[in-house]
Formats: C-alpha cells, structure tokens, sequence
C-alpha cells in the first residue's frame, strides 16, 4: 500500500514545480479580454484643516520687479522672517498607491489639502527657527497662483508689488542672453494680468517699485502699519543683516542687491514696445506711457 505522506509530499513538490513555471513565464495575453473599466475621477474635496501659521504675507510681483529688495528690508526687521524664494507651489505630495487616497479620504484629506498642510508646515517651521512672528513669501511665481493661496490660507496678507511693465520687459532682456522680445512680453503680461486679477479680488496692501526707492522709509512705515508692526530704522540699512546666499532661483543675485544699498529704480528703455493690453494695465497702475 502506498504511504500516504509520501503522496502528500509529491502533491506538494508538483504544485511547486507548477508555481515556479508560472513565476518565470510571461504573462499570458487573453486577446478577448475585455478592459475593465477604469474607476471615476475622484471629485472629493476635503475641508479645511487647522493651519499652524494663519495669516502669512505674500508679496505678489512680477518677476524683475524688486520683490528681492523688498524681502531684505522686511528680512530687517526684528520681527519678520522674509527668506529666501521658496517656491511652495512646485512642492508636491505623490499618493503613489491605488488606496492612498482613500486612505487619506478617511483623515479628510485630499491630494491638495495635504500640500497645504505641508506648505503650511514649512513656513512654521521655518518662522520657529528664525524666533520671529511674522512671516513673508515673496517667490514671484506665487503671483500666478494667487486663488489657490487664498484657499490654502483664508487669512493671509498681502503685499501687492508693482512696477512699470516697460521697466520689467526692459531689465528681463538685458537678464538674458539671446531673448525672444516677443517671449518676454507675453510673460509680463501673464504676470501683470495676474497682478490686477489679485488687486481687484484681494484686498493688498499696494506699493510700486519706484516709490519703494525713492521713498524707502515712506513705503516700508506704510508696510509696518499694514502688518501692524512698529517700523523700525534698521531696516533700511540691509546691508548690515545677513539675508543668506544670493544666488539664481532664490532671487536676485545681481551686484545692486548685493550692494547693501537702496539703489533708484531704472526706467524702462525708450525704444520698449508694449502691447496694448500690458499699456492698458500701465495705465491702471498710475504710470504714464
């Protein structure tokens, strides 16, 4: 009679030898199969959720408008923490598996409720480090993205920085070394569009670039009033502080702002050609042609 363990134990390798085929095999194609179906776009919004910093400031500008020169002088101060470009809207949360955001949906939270989450945390953890109690974003990009802000921070300030579109197409060129003229105008018109959508639907505190060095102590005290801080002297003198490296994109890094020194805003160049809309946005800034 045969023993039953050893038909056990042949049973066991054979079921083996079959799994081991079939792990090495390619996957079999079943041309008749039908697709299945792909799940539903995920339309869950999450609510929003408590916020360690509440109402930071942003500083919305075109690029090449003196937003680094406006850092360093609010960096000044004993009481505002305005770093480096930060770039928030580039930092991303992954839900890299097919359940992560059902996972999250259970922690109400969505893929963009956690990056606020994360972008909030960085600028507490940031403004904690520095012993501060106000914090300033001024990454020109931000600009762009100025509803989403609004979202992520219903209470968040704002710093509307202006400066005459010739001017911005004018120190844009010179910054590169073959420019696409026309290139260059579509950006600060997709900019200054931004920047008057955020001045019609925000309530910023405004300033332009060429008032801000011509009348430095004007501009900043006007700035204090609004963040309801004390002006302080020292903050014209940014030189004297350390503002960390400057360097490509985290600001300027030219030799003006490396200078220390309050320099006077340069003009547009007489010969610049704008487009008709960026003229009309001139004009509803205050700037002549």
């Amino acid at each position: 009679m045969r023993d039953p363990r050893m038909a056990a134990i042949g049973k066991g390798l054979k079921r083996r030898g079959r799994l081991v085929i079939e792990a090495v095999s390619p996957p079999r194609r079943n041309l008749d199969a039908v697709p299945a179906p792909r799940p539903a776009a995920d339309t869950y919004t999450a609510p929003h959720a408590p916020r360690l910093v509440d109402s930071p400031v942003f500083v919305l500008s075109s690029v090449r408008s003196g937003s680094t020169l406006l850092r360093v002088l609010l960096n000044s101060h004993s009481r505002i923490r305005a770093p480096h470009e930060m770039h928030l809207r580039t930092v991303h949360v992954n839900l890299s598996r097919d359940f992560t955001a059902d996972a999250m949906r259970a922690l109400h939270l969505d893929k963009d409720e956690l990056e606020h989450v994360l972008w909030d945390r960085v600028l507490h953890l940031e403004l904690t480090r520095s012993g501060k109690d106000v914090i300033v974003d001024k990454t020109p990009p931000n600009t762009l993205i100025w509803p989403r802000l609004r979202r992520c921070w219903p209470n968040a300030r704002y710093i509307l920085l202006l400066r005459h579109p010739g001017a911005v197409v004018t120190s844009l060129t010179a910054r590169r070394a073959d420019p696409d003229h026309e290139a260059v105008r579509a950006e600060v018109l997709d900019y200054s569009e931004k920047l008057e959508e955020a001045r019609l639907n925000l309530d910023p505190h405004v300033i332009t670039y060429e008032e801000l060095t011509a009348e430095p102590e004007k501009v900043t005290r006007g700035i204090c009033d609004h963040l309801r801080v004390p002006w302080e002297p020292g903050m014209l003198d940014y030189g004297s502080k350390d503002h960390g490296t400057f360097r490509p994109q985290l600001g300027d890094w030219s030799s003006t702002i490396k200078s220390g020194r309050i320099q006077s805003a340069r003009s547009a160049a007489p010969d610049v050609e704008l487009p008709p809309r960026l003229r009309e946005l001139s004009l509803a800034w205050g700037y002549g042609d």
